[in-house]
Order: structure tokens, then sequence, then C-alpha cells
């Protein structure tokens, strides 16, 4: 069972148009890249669970790649389909729930878990998820997997100037869960946010293989309080992405980035 908060939160969010402009575009142009570099040649195919809305199947599907998409929000599904009409389409897109892929063994090239791991909140929930992962990639294929940093939202709150009570950094900081049951509109929905290494040892407990962890967003986001402005420059924005990469992989910079991507592979 999905949480209906969750479920909720998606029918009533822009996710559609999320990542189209201002800062959080940086997350699109970050993951586009690290798509471009792991993801083996189109035509592959490629699994995409919890793919919402297609903010990437659906550019994969336009450059070649064959993309079935899985989702648990039916809204979010819907739209999906509706928006790889004006496009190329969609191989599939359907419900389903990342735990338990209603798919055949070793069918994918490379599987995409841009969504579920940091909604899963117990971590047998997300060991599941990337095991299912493993066993519908086939032997050496790819697997992406993003979770939240735990840190970021904190130092996101402190910049803001509207930190947490001292109490419930520390609960926070020990458990990495957040819960919204009032359903603030200002606030996110039911979640887990990682500790880089607690992402890496769920990886390799559902039997993948870790290639590295990556900041996806990076330290821009914290860094940068124009970044939305830099990224409508093309010189500026080729500037923030350039060191964005080559700082990637800097394990004392992990924790400032908003996501974390880990990239493995499903040897067998």
């Amino acid at each position: 069972m999905i949480d209906p908060e969750i479920i909720s939160y998606y029918e009533c969010n822009g996710e559609r148009d999320r990542l189209g402009s201002g800062a959080r575009g940086i997350e699109f142009l970050r993951m586009w890249e690290l798509l471009e570099r792991f993801l083996p040649a189109a035509p592959a195919t490629v699994l995409d669970v919890g793919g919402a809305a297609g903010r990437y199947a659906i550019p994969l599907a336009a450059v070649g790649y064959e993309v079935h998409l899985i989702d648990p929000v039916q809204h979010l599904v819907s739209q999906a389909i509706e928006d790889s009409r004006t496009a190329v389409p969609l191989a599939s897109a359907r419900i389903g729930d990342a735990r338990s892929l209603a798919v055949a063994d070793s069918s994918a090239d490379a599987v995409l878990l841009f969504g579920p791991l940091y909604h899963l909140t117990c971590r047998d929930d997300r060991v599941a998820a990337l095991s299912e992962a493993r066993r519908a990639t086939r032997p050496g294929g790819v697997v992406l997997a993003v979770g939240l940093s735990r840190f970021y939202p904190l130092l996101e709150e402190l910049a803001a100037g509207k930190p947490r009570s001292p109490a419930a950094t520390a609960q926070f900081l020990a458990g990495g869960q957040y819960r919204n049951p009032d359903g603030d509109v200002a606030g996110f929905t039911t979640s887990y946010f990682h500790r880089p290494e607690d992402l890496a040892a769920e990886v390799a407990d559902a039997g993948l293989t870790l290639d590295r962890i990556v900041g996806g967003t990076g330290i821009a986001k914290i860094a940068l309080p124009d970044l939305a402005e830099r990224l409508d420059d093309q010189e500026r924005r080729a500037a923030v992405t350039d060191l964005l990469r080559r700082t990637e992989a800097e394990p004392s910079l992990l924790g400032f980035s908003q996501n974390l991507v880990a990239i493995a592979r499903a040897d067998r």
C-alpha cells in the first residue's frame, strides 16, 4: 500500500512542471547529464520506476530509447500518457509499485529509481525496491537510484532564516523521517532522507554492485542564491554545471546536494 498522503500530494501539486524553470532546473540539467553518461546507448530498454508525469521518460523516448514508465499515482501516469502523444510515444505507462514490479526478469537494459526510495520510509521497503530493480535489469545493466540528502533540508531552512528547533533538528538527523500530517501546502510529503553511506549500504544489500554515489544538484542550490539567473545565461550555466560535474563525487560535499544518485550495476 502506498501512503494515501503521498498520493494526495502528487495529485494536487505540479509535478509535471516542477523542474521546468528557475533554480529547480538545475536538477533536470544534472540528471539528464548523468543519464547521457551512464545509460547504455539507444535503443536500449529503460524502465522508469516512479517516473511520474514523464519528465525524463518522454525525452528519453524522443532520443530513441524504449521507455516503460511505472508510477503509483494514476493522475501522473495519465499526464505522462497525454504528454507522450505529442512526442515519441512511450512504450508503456502504467500503475505499479517499485517493491513489486510486474515485469519479467532481466527485461530492461537500465532501471531508473528517481522517486521511489525517498517515499519508502522503511529500510526493508527501499531494499525491496532496489532488489526489484536488480531483478528487472539484464546482467551488466545499470540502475540509477536517487535518495534525498539528510543534511540538505536543514541547510536550506537555515539559509532561509527558518531553522527547526534544536530538538527537531536532532530528531531529523537521527532518523531522517519527514511527515506532513496536516497537509501543509508549503511542506513536502511523507519521505525519508538518506545519509550517503546508508544509500550505499542499501544498494549493496539489494545485490547491486555500486559504481559510485554522486551529488545531483551538488552545492549549487545552497551556495548560489542567484542560481535561477545563472541558469538563464548560457555561459554562467555552463560554469555551474562544469563545477558540479568536477565535484560530484567529492565525499566532503555529498551532503550539501539536495539529491544523491547511486549508479550501480546488476551483475549476476
